[in-house]
């Protein structure tokens, strides 16, 4: 399996926001999903995940729904689904890839307008997994979707910027426009591959519906101003560098 392990691209101001959508991500998980014990596991899921047939008051279609239904829509879920997970690895990579992608974004807009920003994709994100599957009673967890609004805004942000990807016990960097549209062309072959199936599976349509999200809203939500401190914004960095990880200096230390 390919992933990323690291970028090139200098950090800036401390990502506030970043490490605290971590840390609620990981809290939710300690303390409203008992660490993937049951029951804890499944009443989280049923109770804070999006259940697509709940929210649209459809029948449901099977005589055994996974989660008792009272027939009132429980719309908090479109956000609250964001910070549930099903399993310590599902919790483990998404908060992987929102700790590499995460902080270059919220450099870019700052840290109110990336918080506002990274729900606004989760919603989004919710939304077109409610579409692609209106009658479902399948609940989603997981904050991939929001993180893929957060990797569609990278790649417009810093298309050229390298990503070391570890494959086959070995290391290699690639610019992130190749990585993370690889990513994007995966989540549409399996949202296509999917359609018409039952049962439960990857919300491949949450992830494409956060990218697209994530790649329309950072056109209002960037501020050219922090941005224009970045060195490889843009189409700038064309060779890999190692010395993309120099320390660039923060308002503390001399920018204005």
């Amino acid at each position: 399996m390919m992933f990323p392990i690291r970028d090139e691209n200098p950090q800036i101001n401390v990502p506030y926001v970043t490490y605290a959508f971590i840390a609620l991500n990981a809290l939710a998980w300690l303390g409203l999903q008992g660490m993937g014990a049951e029951p804890a596991l499944s009443h989280s899921i049923c109770q804070f995940g999006l259940i697509p047939a709940d929210l649209t008051s459809q029948e449901f279609v099977t005589s055994r729904p996974m989660c008792a239904m009272d027939g009132n829509p429980d719309w908090y879920s479109l956000v609250s689904s964001v910070f549930m997970h099903g399993s310590w690895m599902h919790l483990i990579g998404n908060m992987w890839f929102l700790w590499i992608f995460g902080n270059n974004v919220e450099d870019s807009m700052g840290s109110v307008r990336f918080a506002i920003f990274y729900l606004l994709c989760g919603i989004a994100a919710s939304v077109a997994q409610l579409f692609s599957d209106t009658g479902s009673v399948v609940p989603m967890v997981g904050a991939s979707g929001a993180i893929g609004g957060v990797m569609g805004a990278y790649i417009v942000l810093y298309p050229r910027v390298h990503v070391h990807m570890f494959f086959l016990f070995r290391t290699f960097a690639i610019p992130a426009i190749v990585m993370i549209g690889y990513w994007i062309v995966m989540q549409l072959m399996g949202g296509f591959s999917s359609i018409g199936a039952t049962g439960g599976g990857v919300a491949f349509w949450a992830h494409a519906g956060g990218f697209l999200a994530g790649m329309l809203l950072i056109l209002v939500f960037k501020d050219e101003a922090l941005l224009a401190r970045h060195p490889f914004r843009g189409w700038k960095q064309t060779v890999h560098r190692e010395n993309a990880w120099q320390k660039v200096p923060t308002r503390k230390e001399g920018w204005h």
